[in-house]
């Protein structure tokens, strides 16, 4: 079938060439599975539209891989955590609407990979005991807000919440569960600043339409191995995942 050329949708082979991947990349994510990963996925479609189309794009998959991430882990999250991250989340979510205009989302994205790797080194270099005590909460504060605010300019919020998640050493069942409602509640904090911004539009919304059959996809691969991989197996891909994040989003920086 021939699309008309006046239909809202974006046909560009290459663009579904590096998207399919990135979302299926952060359906497997969003299970818990790789967390680092997720912040990947805009980076990878930058290679065919603008960081800000990229993200926009991104919204309503991102709404349904949270729902059925959520779905998937209901009985398992941390209640009294998720009162203290969501509010610092929120925070950052208003600061990051607020300097969207100001700020290249490729030097935030630089940013946050620079402070991923430093987070890597200190683990590797200055590994915790066992008996160590868990970060201090006005840490959490700072890298959760951070957390919103880079997942609203790039959604690459993984990274800083993860910093002060994993000292925790929470189960991976726990930490995902955790995970999922605390993205849900920032990702959807963001539709009304994304639409005051104008970044919502028919030709995004008509993509992220294509690209929606693919959540389930990853999100259901992605909790079949959360649900099976071993507590130090799964912190090791969290690790990955984090490396690989950080050095893709300073290369993109950097160019």
């Amino acid at each position: 079938m021939v699309l008309p050329e006046n239909f809202p949708l974006i046909t560009d082979p290459f663009f579904y060439a590096v998207t399919i991947p990135a979302v299926l990349l952060l359906g497997v994510s969003k299970s818990g599975f790789g967390a680092g990963f997720g912040s990947l996925a805009v980076p990878m479609m930058a290679l065919a539209v603008s960081v800000p189309q990229a993200a926009a794009i991104l919204m309503p998959v991102l709404l349904l891989m949270d729902v059925l991430g959520m779905a998937a882990f209901r009985k398992d999250f941390d209640l009294k955590l998720l009162k203290f991250l969501i509010p610092c989340g929120l925070v950052g979510i208003v600061v990051g609407a607020l300097l969207f205009k100001l700020l290249d989302a490729r030097l935030v994205a630089g940013i946050v990979g620079v402070f991923t790797l430093l987070f890597l080194a200190q683990r590797l270099l200055f590994p915790p005991r066992a008996d160590s005590p868990p970060p201090p909460r006005w840490l959490g504060a700072i890298l959760t807000a951070m957390s919103g605010f880079t997942s609203f300019i790039a959604h690459a919020g993984g990274p800083p919440v993860n910093a002060y998640l994993i000292p925790m050493r929470l189960s991976p069942i726990r930490f995902t569960a955790t995970m999922a409602f605390f993205f849900f509640v920032i990702n959807l904090a963001k539709w009304l600043p994304y639409a005051w911004l104008g970044l919502l539009d028919w030709r995004n919304f008509a993509t992220s339409l294509v690209l929606l059959p693919l959540a389930p996809i990853g999100v259901w691969a992605g909790v079949r191995l959360a649900r099976r991989i071993s507590q130090v197996l799964f912190y090791r891909f969290l690790y990955v995942g984090m490396l690989l994040t950080g050095v893709k989003l300073v290369s993109d920086a950097v160019r």
